[in-house]
């Protein structure tokens, strides 16, 4: 049975979390994306949870500006530091030290800096398709198929974003998922019920959520008036914030078009400890898509 309820962290901020599974037994902890809460893990909660599969305490929270947890208006709260800061203080809620940090998109990226900043919190670590920051940098600075790729995050920066997005009954926000991979069209598992989902989750507003964006410069350069923006043309990343050395098992739908397979290139010289699992055909949203087969990697991963 998933249970939600809020957590009050030292630092004063709140976040809802869902949950499955006993207190008290080793930890997994499930990290959301964008534009994305934490029910998208309730498939993979109940299924660790589950005494044959590890009988594991299962936790997603909902990151800072999402459904029920704290939401600031500062576009400054959502700095990756604050971010980070976030989860750092439920895993120490919740024995101080988990069996594996599970992630996708941007939680993806505070796990990464999670890994790398506070290794004595996490025993292993899982990313789904979310980019390494040190690749992800790479390829922002150098590569114009990536620059192309990521022109989503300069609109998403917008101070009417929210607003667009809203428009329409999302409409926008529908197109990510049915345009972030290599065909377009309807997904089978964007049902009636999930949309409600989706819905509920977006109709508590979308401000949180774009501050994400706005607050990191790991997007492409805006060059020439009126903006001229370099984001992440002016970034440099010290090699302490790049280096992760737990087992790591990254989990990569290749057909994923804001995230190429270029992005996977040279990411063991970060992490020497990592184990590659590429799936053809899967996209952004493997984890709705091939729940199933996920699970079976997590499970060969975590025993």
């Amino acid at each position: 049975m998933i249970t939600t309820r809020l957590h009050t962290l030292p630092h004063g901020i709140t976040l809802s979390c869902r949950s499955a599974g006993t207190p008290g037994r080793p930890v997994l902890m499930f990290l959301h994306g964008f534009p994305e809460a934490a029910f998208v893990w309730d498939g993979l909660l109940a299924h660790f949870a589950r005494p044959e599969n590890g009988g594991f305490y299962c936790l997603a929270p909902n990151l800072r500006g999402y459904e029920a947890s704290s939401a600031p208006a500062q576009v400054a709260a959502y700095r990756p530091k604050a971010l980070v800061q976030d989860i750092a203080a439920l895993i120490d809620l919740h024995g101080g030290n988990i069996a594996c940090l599970v992630a996708h998109d941007w939680g993806g990226a505070l796990a990464w800096n999670l890994a790398a900043s506070q290794p004595g919190l996490i025993q292993k670590l899982a990313i789904i398709n979310s980019p390494h920051p040190g690749t992800f940098l790479r390829e922002l600075q150098h590569s114009p198929a990536q620059q192309a790729a990521s022109a989503y995050m300069n609109f998403l920066i917008r101070p009417d974003a929210e607003a667009l997005l809203a428009e329409d009954d999302f409409r926008r926000l529908w197109e990510f998922f049915t345009s972030m991979g290599a065909t377009t069209g309807p997904r089978a598992w964007l049902t009636d019920s999930v949309r409600a989902q989706y819905r509920a989750i977006w109709q508590r507003g979308l401000t949180g959520p774009c501050n994400y964006y706005r607050a990191s410069p790991l997007r492409p350069p805006r060059p020439g008036p009126p903006h001229h923006d370099p984001a992440a043309a002016a970034v440099t990343l010290p090699p302490a914030m790049l280096r992760v050395d737990l087992p790591t098992l990254v989990v990569w739908g290749d057909a994923d078009i804001a995230l190429p397979p270029a992005l996977l290139d040279g990411l063991g010289e970060h992490v020497p400890r990592m184990t590659l699992l590429r799936v053809a055909g899967a996209t952004h949203w493997i984890v709705h898509e091939q729940p199933a087969l996920v699970a079976d990697y997590l499970q060969q991963f975590l025993h």
